[in-house]
């Protein structure tokens, strides 16, 4: 979609936007280009009507149960952002005390994924889990390569292995970092990658094998100790040593508050390196990723870049350079804020509203659950079979995005595509009670489609991003 046609989507018809006489200034214009720079100046009130104005026709982002990302903070956090949205992460010499709390903040998060020695450990911030995925999948191929060339072997062919319900990010790797991926098929039986057939997938070519704690189509997770006792299995009759990254978008800041004995972090010796979204269940404004190694052999030395910068020398392996220092703030005020109790408080808090509401819609006739949130509170389900029903879930869709609720429809990855299905991700923020209003607009519009004697009108094509 263009930059036109999405404007025009959003009802901006024409090349200009007017002003509302009462906003306008004397000596300012009242008609301004919509694709050109304006000829002239105006006042930063006038300016800021005009986007402000514009931004009110956005969703409710309390309403937005497709996004993982969060939206609200506390007013101190709110504050503390607006005194340090300057900051930029990559000059450490004009913000030293940043980027002491950076690595304050890594420090901690390795602390609680039980690195061996978090005094050893490295690790990062970015801008958010993508980010941290590319920089942990390149750690792997570059041990690899430097592992094949040293025992004179040819590195040109490097695989990576995957779950086919892994992430667009890791795609999205694979293509610009030139590596093949090697996607584990989804199925009934199997619907995440659980070390079945493992075998099958990793030859001498395999830089690592990617796990994930909480799967975005249904929110599960992917037993990474099942994965790492394959592995270690293929290495006793193989001799191949495969390492593990685990893609803990989401699940790496829900495990160790709500499931603390469950091993998938760096208890597992084969787990060389983790990534989480702070953005999501981290509680933190979008905008910021962590990555952390194992130990400091874990991170290839060759990808770290000492750089000198404004009367500095520091060393950096972000692939971006200038970005917010302001979200590592946030992310310390939060660890601080709420400790590991206030952490399994609202994360318990976020699980039981999605316990709540899967239990709930698991009493509707049409639905048939995928999970139902008590790993990552993420649920999906799908209709039941009924020849008889003249709607789908696209209908359904539909009808919920007109009391305001974004519910995503979409398919199941390859080897499943054929299902379709919605899913509910639940965030801080959405209590019982906009759970309850939540139920009530769902039924309505479940009762309403059933009631229909022939199938709905297509609505608009509308393309909704759920991952």
């Amino acid at each position: 979609m263009t930059g036109q046609d999405a404007s025009n989507r959003r009802g901006l018809r024409g090349d200009s936007v007017d002003l509302n006489p009462l906003f306008a200034r004397p000596g300012e214009a009242v008609e301004l280009p919509l694709f050109d720079f304006p000829d002239d100046e105006m006042l930063p009130e006038t300016a800021y009507q005009i986007v402000h104005d514009e931004a009110m026709l956005d969703g409710n982002a309390r309403l937005n149960l497709a996004t993982f990302v969060g939206t609200w903070m506390e007013p101190q956090a709110d504050q503390l952002y607006a005194e340090t949205v300057d900051k930029n992460m990559i000059d450490k010499d004009e913000y030293p005390q940043t980027a002491a709390i950076e690595e304050r903040c890594w420090r901690m998060l390795a602390e609680l994924w039980h690195a061996p020695d978090p005094a050893r450990a490295i690790g990062t911030s970015t801008i958010g889990s993508s980010e941290a995925c590319m920089l942990g999948g390149l750690a792997l191929k570059r041990r690899w390569q430097l592992a094949r060339r040293a025992a004179g072997k040819p590195a040109d062919r490097p695989n990576l292995v995957m779950s086919s319900a892994v992430q667009v990010c890791w795609e999205k790797f694979c293509n610009y970092f030139e590596v093949e991926p090697r996607y584990v098929p989804v199925s009934d039986e199997h619907p995440v990658l659980d070390g079945y057939r493992l075998e099958d997938y990793v030859d001498e070519n395999t830089i690592g094998v990617v796990a994930i704690m909480g799967v975005t189509y249904t929110g599960a997770y992917e037993p990474v100790a099942e994965i790492a006792a394959a592995l270690d299995r293929i290495e006793a009759s193989t001799g191949l040593d495969i390492r593990i990254h685990v893609d803990g978008a989401s699940g790496a800041m829900i495990a160790p508050f709500l499931q603390p004995d469950l091993e998938w972090d760096f208890r597992l010796p084969r787990v060389a390196s983790i990534n989480t979204s702070a953005h999501k269940y981290g509680l933190v404004y979008p905008g910021l990723g962590w990555v952390l190694w194992r130990t400091i052999d874990d991170l290839p030395e060759e990808l770290v870049f000492r750089v000198s910068y404004l009367g500095g020398d520091l060393p950096t392996f972000a692939l971006n350079f200038s970005r917010p220092g302001a979200q590592v703030l946030l992310q310390y005020y939060t660890f601080l804020r709420l400790g590991r109790a206030g952490y399994t408080a609202v994360q318990a808090a976020t699980r039981d509203v999605a316990l709540y509401l899967s239990g709930e819609i698991a009493k509707l006739g049409p639905f048939e659950l995928l999970g139902d949130g008590s790993d990552i509170p993420v649920f999906a389900w799908r209709l039941k079979a009924d020849a008889a029903r003249k709607w789908t879930l696209d209908d359904l869709s539909a009808m919920l995005r007109g009391h305001g609720w974004l519910v995503p429809s979409y398919p199941l990855p390859v080897d499943l595509e054929t299902v379709r299905v919605q899913r509910i991700v639940v965030r801080n923020g959405l209590g019982r009670n906009l759970a309850r209003d939540f139920l009530h607009d769902l039924r309505a519009s479940v009762a309403y489609l059933d009631s229909m004697d022939a199938p709905p009108p297509v609505p608009p094509t509308t393309q909704s991003f759920h991952h």
